[in-house]
C-alpha cells in the first residue's frame, strides 16, 4: 500500500486547524450524497441528510471507527488507496479530491491525479456562439476536448479522431500528417513554439505517467519532435500569428489566441481570430463547409 507524502509540518495550531476544516468538509461532502446516488436503499428515520458514517465506510471499505476518527478530525493516518476510496464514495470531483488530500496533511501522487475534467455545457454554448471563428477547448497537452463548427471545418477533425474514442491531439496530428494534407501552412515555426509550450507544462508534471506515456509516445513516433524535445526550450500559451491551408478556401492567416478557464485547471479557449478582412471574408465561408477534407488518417 502506497503511502502519500506528507506536506511539509506545520505548526500544532495549523495542523489543528487543518484538522477542523477536514472535519466540517466531510461532514458536508457525507450531507449531499443521498443513499439512491451510490446505490443504498433510502432507510428510514434519517434524522440528517445525505449518508451515514457507517455508509461511507461501508463503500470506501474502511472500518467505520476509522472513518470517524478520520472525520472527526483526529491524527490517523492515511494511505493513497483509502482517501482514494473515501473520495470515490462521496464522489469528490477532481478539485474536491485534492483538497480532501491536503486537508488530511497530505500532497497527491502523480496516480492519484483526476481524469480529463468535464467541461459544463455552457462552454459548449460559448464555442458555438463564438462562431464564425473556429474555436476549441484545449488543455496543456494539446489535446482538444471541444470545438465548434468553424474548427470542425478548419482542421477536419472528424477525419482526426482515431476510430477507437482517443481524443483528438492537435500537436500529434501536426507532427504526424504529411505535408500534402497538413492543414498547418507554417509548420516549421509552429511546432519550435508548441512543443516548448509542451515542456512548460510538463515541468508540473514530471513523472505523472499520463505525461510521461503522451511524451514517450511523441519520441517514438516523430524524430522532429525529439529534436525540438531536446532543446529545452519553454515557452506559455500566447497570441501568434498562424497559417491554415484549406483545399477550398486557400491560405487563412489567423491570430491563435487563448483565453483561460479558472474554473477548469490547465485549460484553456483558443479563438483563431482573422488577420486581415480578407481572411475575415475566408472564415465566414468555414461554418458552411464540411471538414476540411483532406485525406491522411491522424491516427494515435
Amino acid at each position: 500500500m502506497t503511502v502519500l507524502e506528507e506536506l511539509p509540518a506545520a505548526a500544532p495550531g495549523g495542523r489543528d486547524r487543518r484538522r477542523s476544516e477536514l472535519a466540517r468538509f466531510l461532514k458536508a461532502c457525507r450531507a449531499r450524497v443521498t443513499p439512491e446516488e451510490v446505490g443504498l436503499p433510502p432507510g428510514l428515520r434519517r434524522r440528517t441528510p445525505g449518508l451515514r458514517r457507517e455508509e461511507v465506510a461501508q463503500l470506501a471499505g474502511v472500518g467505520v471507527t476509522w472513518y470517524t476518527w478520520l472525520e472527526q478530525g483526529r491524527p490517523i493516518n492515511a494511505s493513497e488507496q483509502v482517501l482514494l476510496a473515501v473520495a470515490r464514495a462521496l464522489r469528490l470531483d477532481g478539485t474536491e479530491r485534492e483538497h480532501l488530500f491536503r486537508l488530511a496533511g497530505m500532497s497527491p501522487s502523480p496516480h492519484a491525479q483526476p481524469a480529463a475534467p468535464e467541461l459544463s455545457p455552457s462552454i459548449r454554448v460559448i464555442l458555438d456562439s463564438l462562431a464564425p471563428l473556429p474555436a476549441a477547448v484545449s488543455n496543456t497537452r494539446f489535446d482538444v476536448l471541444s470545438y465548434n463548427g468553424p474548427y470542425r471545418s478548419l482542421f477536419g477533425t472528424e477525419r482526426m479522431r482515431p476510430s477507437r474514442g482517443a481524443v483528438f491531439n492537435s500537436l500529434w496530428c501536426m507532427l504526424t500528417a504529411p505535408p500534402c494534407c497538413n492543414p498547418c501552412g507554417n509548420r516549421d515555426e509552429a511546432l519550435p513554439r508548441m512543443v516548448a509550450v509542451l515542456r512548460s507544462a510538463y515541468g508540473k508534471h514530471v513523472g505523472e505517467p499520463a505525461w510521461e506515456e503522451h511524451v514517450q509516445r511523441l519520441s517514438a513516433r516523430s524524430a522532429l519532435f525529439r529534436e525540438l524535445w531536446d532543446r529545452q526550450e519553454v515557452a506559455p500559451p500566447e497570441t501568434w500569428l498562424r497559417f491554415f491551408r484549406h483545399p477550398r478556401l486557400g491560405v487563412l492567416r489567423l491570430n491563435a489566441t487563448y483565453l483561460t478557464m479558472p474554473g477548469v485547471p490547465e485549460c484553456y479557449i483558443v479563438v483563431y481570430v482573422p488577420a486581415s478582412p480578407e481572411d475575415q471574408e475566408r472564415v465566414e465561408q468555414l461554418d458552411s463547409l464540411p471538414p476540411g477534407g483532406w485525406t491522411h488518417i491522424c491516427e494515435l
